[in-house]
């Protein structure tokens, strides 16, 4: 029996994970995955919704953001141990991805990360083949949640594990924190508030993109009141797609927002408007 694609991405993620501090040859990531680059390259990014070449460059620079915090290296040695051949390349993309150049993010002494290590599950459902199953999350669904949201920090700037789980408690005493399931995995996780129908958190495993996970959310969120969501402004480099797909779906373009020192935009879902792409209602 041939290896799942699933399978596969989590090949090219071992070998990735092992040589962070090298240059990474995709040539050398196909053969270690035993497949072509070109076809490598497809079924990655089908199943992780990001490139090779950005989960490489996102996971080098989560470790680079690492050890500008806790540690005392130069910034010379902390981009050599990223990967990067040269400091201004580094300080570069750094500065594009973070916000901030490797000095400024040093001395706020908060590390978040870009990326963590992707850990797949084996065989995902076919798109259009899960049954999707929402829970009202309660204490005892703090590890799965937690289990889920550290597959998507990458959609999250700042985001800040302490903080999250505080915020999420308090949701959870208030019935408005939801958890998508597909059998015992929790596939999706939201967080809103009830007075304001401001969207806190949404997220969706990076394998069930193409569910209709994002979808059911709003659509069970949503009763006839207006929802809103901030996320990446247009053009940042650190937005993997989230900003379209919520477009996509029929959110409208606010006010431009600064939180936690990093550009954002708040977007709104009209009252009575109905996510279009999947529209399953849950």
């Amino acid at each position: 029996m041939g290896r799942t694609r699933a399978e596969i991405a989590a090949m090219a993620i071992l070998y990735i994970e092992t040589h962070l501090s090298e240059r990474i040859d995709l040539e050398a990531v196909a053969e270690a995955a035993h497949y072509s680059k070109y076809h490598l390259h497809h079924m990655f990014t089908a199943e992780t919704g990001m490139t090779l070449h950005d989960y490489i460059r996102r996971r080098r620079l989560t470790r680079a953001a690492e050890l500008l915090v806790f540690s005392e290296k130069p910034v010379l040695d902390v981009s050599l141990a990223a990967g990067y051949e040269s400091q201004q390349a580094f300080t570069s993309i750094f500065k594009a991805m973070y916000k901030q150049t490797p000095a400024e993010y040093r001395m706020g002494k908060k590390f978040y990360p870009l990326q963590l290590k992707l850990t797949l599950t084996p065989s995902p459902p076919a798109p259009g083949q899960m049954v999707p199953r929402v829970t009202t999350a309660r204490e005892e669904n703090v590890a799965d949640w937690m289990k889920l949201v550290l597959l998507v920090v990458r959609d999250f700037p700042c985001f800040q594990e302490k903080e999250h789980l505080e915020n999420l408690k308090k949701h959870i005493r208030r019935n408005e924190a939801f958890l998508m399931w597909d059998g015992e995995l929790a596939v999706g996780a939201a967080a809103f508030s009830r007075e304001t129908g401001a969207i806190h958190f949404l997220g969706v495993h990076p394998q069930y993109r193409n569910q209709g996970v994002t979808e059911a959310f709003l659509n069970h969120l949503s009763g006839d009141g207006q929802l809103s969501i901030t996320t990446f402004r247009d053009g940042d480099r650190a937005d993997t797609g989230q900003r379209r797909e919520y477009l996509n779906l029929g959110f409208l373009e606010a006010e431009l927002l600064t939180e936690y020192g990093y550009p954002t935009q708040r977007l709104i879902l009209p009252p009575g408007h109905k996510a279009l792409k999947g529209g399953t209602g849950v």
